[in-house]
């Protein structure tokens, strides 16, 4: 069978106490779980390490992820907050120097967000490092392999945002 890990150790402790267990099932969730669990530390250090906060960190990606300039409620509405709640955030963020608000050019009542080089920077800092981890990880597969992995999660992922019955 090759190497094993903790999860092989894990689903023959239990296969036989649960005689119903399907093994493959229970490795894969398990694995998938240590996976995320891995990936989550390694994030939480280098974010540590850079000095940042993990909601910090969530509010320059959610930045980011909208080309680097959004309005409040749009970074609320990435972050699945209540839009009132983001402004506290926002301060942090200006007083760090990581992000600068003005007012619209189309409506002065409302303001824009835009990430600065400072901020850019800490964010794609921690991003890189969480980056070279799961490139390290996914490393033991081919370019095939991880591609056919995606494609099965995909799937599963599908199943999970479907609707139950």
């Amino acid at each position: 069978m090759g190497d094993r890990d903790r999860t092989d150790d894990h689903v023959a402790r239990w296969t036989p106490i649960l005689p119903d267990l399907d093994p493959d099932t229970e490795g894969a969730v398990t694995r998938m779980v240590h996976f995320v669990q891995h990936i989550r530390h390694v994030r939480e250090q280098l974010l540590a390490a850079s000095g940042l906060q993990r909601h910090e960190y969530d509010t320059l990606h959610a930045l980011a992820g909208r080309g680097g300039t959004a309005a409040p409620t749009q970074l609320a509405g990435d972050l699945g907050m209540p839009p009132n709640s983001i402004t506290g955030r926002l301060d942090a963020l200006e007083r760090r120097g990581f992000v600068r608000r003005s007012p619209s050019a189309t409506d002065r009542r409302r303001v824009v967000v835009q990430l600065t080089p400072a901020g850019r920077s800490a964010w794609r800092d921690a991003l890189d490092g969480v980056g070279v981890e799961e490139d390290r990880l996914l490393g033991a597969l081919d370019p095939e392999e991880r591609r056919t992995l995606s494609d099965l999660l995909r799937r599963v992922m599908l199943r999970v945002e479907q609707k139950a019955p």
